[in-house]
């Protein structure tokens, strides 16, 4: 016991920030240095600064949020805003990351094909649907499919029985990808099939983040999963050096069973996802499942992160279900196109479904999301469908898990409440669910909150659902999580702390860059 506090000062992830922090002093201070020798260097340091003021605002590919901040940043403190923008864009390492994950979602494309009988059926039974389902098929290359079944989980106990019970079932491979996968009752239960699953002969890989689960666990973690014959790695893993490869982190959460089942949503393997941890009141998330045709694009998505760091599933037609498999899965109504979405391109397909959904809802669009730290683009379409006469709800949670995130999130609900985007927050604590479900015809379940991180920086991964049954099931959620909801007005924005606006306003100048 005496040691203790020992254990604590060389933590490993204390230990490591600190390593970050005196890069990010040393970068400040030579700086800061280089202005005390001369004004002329400082001069021509401002007139850089402001060369890369519009070099930055002229940069095509940029959110115009994330031009804004950097802009405020160069043009306040010109000397280390310059420098701290050369440091995080100009690097090759970071170049070479992006290309190495484009050639390998290039050499997996024609894994997926689209049935371009699937997609004209869809646009003669709903034109707008058809032409969301054609933009991600051409610019995210995901198909929509048909011959699928959806079961949709409102809690993370309610997907952990299932995902259970799919695992058993499994003759080929499992595959698991998971931001945060943590020690506890879920992961117990997860492993202790894994096990058994590779006592039977079947292959089974995890793949989690190096910042979401490696940078919380100890060195022996990923030891421990081998241990049970699983194949381990690690995405992107937290090293002590300062990059902005370490804002891309694998933020999705898919779980495959041979090629025919695939789990997507926003629940990780934790206990607090099941609430057997209570760490910010009660955890409401969700989840869906797939059998049939459109699991294998979820299958595809795991093979392209897999492959990322070293090349090793060469064989990829061997992981593509049998026929007779696909045709046992049970069928429903309708469509489904899951996708998924890379920093690593210009195109952000998970705001722009977003928005899409939005813009063309006539009766009502209903969201659930953790954070609420949105852009202009979100925000003007939110609240011109308001205007227009579409009910807009926004489901966040009551009790925070991040303090500054809440802070900035409600500098947003003055904005969006006064132009009659009506936004609630669950009572009972946390919902982490990531949910769209609009006029009974289209709704997304997935890992995309709607933040910047999510939207531009993380990968990230979700389901669109066209015409289901299935989405009644999603709507019926809402509505019952809305019972739990209290409604937040214009007053309750008023009565906030000065001190709460003012750090709120600071926070949202720089929020893309949080």
């Amino acid at each position: 016991m005496k040691f203790k506090w020992l254990k604590k000062i060389f933590n490993r992830n204390l230990l490591v920030f600190l390593l970050l922090f005196i890069q990010a002093l040393f970068v400040l201070t030579f700086f800061f240095k280089m202005h005390e020798y001369s004004n002329v260097v400082y001069g021509a340091q401002t007139v850089i600064s402001i060369i890369f003021v519009v070099y930055v605002i002229n940069k095509e590919e940029t959110n115009p949020a994330y031009k804004l901040s950097w802009s405020i940043i160069i043009m306040i403190i010109p000397i280390v805003g310059a420098a701290l923008y050369i440091f995080f864009h100009a690097q090759l390492g970071t170049a070479f990351f992006y290309d190495k994950k484009n050639r390998m979602v290039k050499m997996t494309r024609p894994l997926i094909p689209q049935d371009r009988r699937v997609i004209d059926d869809l646009t003669q039974e709903d034109i707008y649907s058809g032409r969301l389902a054609k933009y991600i098929n051409e610019y995210g290359n995901y198909p929509v499919y048909k011959n699928t079944g959806i079961k949709y989980f409102k809690i993370g106990e309610e997907k952990l029985d299932r995902l259970i019970s799919e695992l058993k079932k499994a003759k080929k491979y499992i595959f698991m990808e998971y931001f945060i996968i943590d020690e506890g009752q879920m992961l117990d239960k997860v492993l202790s099939v894994l096990e058994q699953k590779v006592k039977e002969g079947v292959e089974v890989r995890m793949l989690y983040d190096g910042m979401g689960t490696q940078i919380h666990r100890p060195r022996q973690f990923k030891q421990m999963i081998e241990s049970k014959g699983i194949i381990c790695r690690v995405f992107n893993p937290f090293r002590p050096f300062l990059s902005s490869v370490q804002n891309n982190r694998d933020h999705r959460k898919i779980a495959v069973i041979d090629g025919v089942t695939a789990f997507c949503g926003g629940i990780n393997i934790a206990d607090e996802y099941i609430n057997r941890t209570k760490r910010f009141g009660h955890w409401k998330d969700s989840a869906v499942m797939v059998k049939g045709e459109a699991a294998w694009s979820f299958t595809v998505m795991f093979i392209q992160m897999w492959e990322f760091k070293k090349k090793q599933l060469t064989d990829y037609e061997k992981y593509i279900p049998y026929p007779e498999n696909i045709a046992a899965s049970k069928k429903t109504d309708g469509y489904i196109q899951p996708f998924g979405d890379s920093p690593t391109t210009d195109e952000r397909i998970g705001e722009s479904v977003y928005i899409d959904i939005i813009s063309k809802a006539k009766d009502y669009v209903y969201i659930t999301t953790p954070y609420l730290i949105i852009d202009n683009e979100m925000i003007t379409a939110l609240t011109f469908a308001a205007k227009s006469g579409v009910d807009v709800r926004i489901i966040v949670p009551h009790i925070p898990d991040k303090g500054y995130v809440n802070l900035l999130g409600w500098n947003y609900y003055k904005e969006l409440v006064k132009f009659g985007v009506k936004i609630y927050e669950y009572m009972p604590g946390f919902i982490h669910a990531k949910n769209f479900v609009s006029d009974d015809r289209v709704s997304v379940v997935g890992t995309i909150n709607l933040d910047y991180r999510s939207l531009y920086l993380h990968f990230e991964c979700a389901a669109v659902m066209y015409g289901t049954s299935v989405i009644s099931d999603i709507k019926l959620d809402f509505m019952n999580t809305l019972a739990k909801s209290r409604p937040i007005t214009l007053r309750d924005c008023s009565k906030r702390s000065l001190l709460s606006r003012i750090g709120g306003g600071f926070l949202r100048i720089i929020a893309p860059l949080l």
